[in-house]
């Protein structure tokens, strides 16, 4: 599944376990309404990546957007999990506490998703 605008887009995919939702582009107030349509289109599974390497831009929206998501998935008893933040995208992390409360994971190699 792929959404996609001119700033932004998100690709999804689905497994057994898992899913990853691959956001790319600037997570702003602009493009927030799209990345939350994302996390809360994905099916529930144990596990739901966000792998964040594409990310150049985490607003407060943005941030919401995850901590909303993260309790969500908590709820049904699942966990959420950051992946490969863009530099930029880990110091919002770790500014606002996010990195204490999620899972932040770096892949065993580019573009491979580790298991969570």
């Amino acid at each position: 599944m792929r959404q996609r605008g001119d700033r932004f887009h998100v690709e999804i995919s689905v497994t057994d376990q898992a899913v990853d939702v691959r956001p790319v582009g600037e997570i702003d107030i602009a493009t927030v309404g799209s990345f939350r349509a994302a996390l809360w289109a994905a099916p529930a599974r144990p596990v739901l990546r966000v792998e964040l390497s594409g990310v150049r831009v985490l607003s407060a929206s943005g941030v919401r957007a995850l901590v909303a998501a993260h309790l969500r998935v908590r709820a049904r008893g699942g966990e959420l999990v950051l992946v490969d933040p863009d530099p930029v995208v880990a110091r919002v992390l770790r500014a606002t506490g996010l990195h204490r409360v999620m899972a932040v994971r770096e892949s065993a190699r580019r573009g491979e998703l580790v298991p969570a």
